[in-house]
């Protein structure tokens, strides 16, 4: 018999590759965490293992940097970005570090009021500055201008949002439900593990095998280790040592 063939991880499904081939070369490595339940470790792992890189990794050829002095003074760094292919974040730093400068102040359009408004309660502002094509800083100071207010992360859910999740959780991705509900992202992958709510691909079923490779590896390995061991999220990894009433053997010290 062969022994200690132990499947210590959960395959990544078609869907999450492709989330991470879309996030992850824009560094929102995060992001990905949070949709499918993984480790932050874990998504860079696999981001590794599939030769994804982000858009820091990637030199600049001779004609990208003609391309970028050329359209700078004249485009948005949006329209710039998807010419070239790169991030408008990248694309910023590369300006920056030409000693390209834009006019200081430009006006902001009504679809570019529109975006921030809609976009504002359930995406963080760096991805909000991207799809303008502003800053960062511009963003969250328009937003101040005009009175968006992001919620309290830590405002209760309400009974009505916790039935609107259960319904919607099954079909919609996590980024759909935060648009509908108002939520963050992070909010609602936290409140549906709170709730303990299951799709295929996110927050499966512990089974015996991560059970038992759980309670065998925790006196010697911290939580973090485990995680990345099993294919889990740190968090989920914690929740479910409480669960099992599991804690760590105080050493003890001779006097």
């Amino acid at each position: 018999m062969v022994k200690n063939k132990k499947k210590t991880s959960v395959l990544w499904s078609e869907e999450e590759v492709k989330l991470l081939r879309r996030l992850f070369p824009s560094g929102r490595a995060m992001e990905i965490a949070e949709q499918t339940g993984r480790s932050l470790a874990a998504v860079k792992q696999k981001a590794c293992v599939k030769g994804i890189k982000t858009e820091k990794d990637r030199p600049w050829s001779d004609n990208e940097v003609e391309l970028l002095k050329k359209l700078y003074k004249k485009l948005k760094a949006r329209e710039i970005a998807e010419q070239l292919g790169r991030t408008i974040g990248a694309l910023r730093e590369k300006a920056r570090r030409l000693g390209l400068q834009k006019k200081s102040f430009i006006l902001w359009s009504s679809k570019e009021l529109d975006i921030l408004k809609r976009l504002y309660f359930t995406e963080n502002s760096q991805l909000i500055a991207e799809k303008i094509g502003r800053s960062i800083g511009a963003v969250r100071c328009k937003a101040n201008k005009i009175g968006l207010k992001k919620q309290n992360a830590r405002v209760r859910w309400s009974k009505q949002e916790d039935t609107l999740l259960r319904k919607l959780f099954p079909d919609n991705t996590v980024r759909e439900i935060a648009g509908q509900i108002g939520r963050s992202v992070s909010g609602v992958t936290g409140r549906a593990y709170a709730l303990r709510l299951k799709k295929e691909g996110l927050y499966p079923v512990w089974s015996k095998k991560e059970l038992n490779l759980l309670k065998k590896l925790y006196p010697s390995r911290t939580a973090q280790e485990i995680a990345d061991q099993i294919g889990r999220a740190v968090y989920a990894t914690r929740v479910r040592l409480a669960k099992l009433g599991l804690k760590k053997r105080k050493s003890k010290t001779k006097s």
